[in-house]
């Protein structure tokens, strides 16, 4: 392997970051409303979400890309609709797949983060007269501050994740290895580069939510 391979990692560079972002933006919005539904017992939508918890994190995340990706093919009226434009291309379909999967952990640790804040603040919001959306206004932004630790993790699970999106043909960092490894079979240098460049990225990600964390602390007290 040449130093010109290990620069050909960084073509997948691109990829692997898009994928990340609009997983986690997509699966931060889902998870919002999975959260709702469960915090607030909406009838109905509390077990629909609970359903898609259970099936999300109960089953690998490489089972949840293949369908996503070779599943809608198998019934004609998605092929023939609008969806398939989308549901055609390997990466929406990594993103879709990953996005479900996040939003489904992450509402547990929402979840968990705001049935944590003090039953004080809760008690308090109701003798004011708050509302349950005035009382949820004010309760979250604690609820934030005590799951930003956890969900830094939740955060680079997703980056380490975007790696199974090369078994669908994607080329990120982890499709470029596999191909560097094809083409001079040295399989310790291509998947150890691409390690080090999962590990430079975590790293960094790590060095940000430690801000956040410390900025978190200094507007709490």
């Amino acid at each position: 392997m040449t130093l010109d391979h290990f620069w050909l990692l960084f073509n997948g560079l691109s990829t692997t970051l898009e994928i990340t972002f609009f997983s986690l933006f997509f699966g931060s919005i889902i998870a919002v409303f999975l959260t709702l539904a469960m915090v607030n017992k909406i009838p109905g939508l509390n077990l629909l979400a609970r359903g898609i918890i259970l099936i999300f994190t109960g089953t690998p995340l490489l089972i949840q890309i293949f369908l996503v990706y070779s599943g809608p093919s198998q019934f004609e009226v998605i092929k023939n609709s609008f969806l398939w434009d989308y549901l055609s291309q390997a990466q929406i379909c990594a993103i879709i797949a990953l996005a479900f999967n996040t939003a489904a952990y992450s509402s547990l640790l929402f979840k968990g983060a705001i049935e944590s804040v003090p039953r004080g603040e809760w008690d308090a919001c109701k003798a004011l007269g708050m509302t349950r959306g005035q009382t949820l206004a004010v309760i979250v932004p604690h609820a934030i501050r005590r799951v930003l630790p956890s969900y830094s993790n939740e955060v680079i699970l997703v980056l380490k994740g975007t790696s199974l999106a090369s078994s669908i043909t994607i080329m990120d960092v982890m499709g470029y290895a596999n191909q560097i490894n094809g083409q001079t079979y040295d399989a310790l240098m291509a998947f150890s580069a691409a390690g080090i460049i999962y590990l430079g990225m975590n790293g960094i990600l790590v060095l940000i939510f430690k801000q956040l964390e410390k900025k978190a602390l200094a507007f709490q007290s």
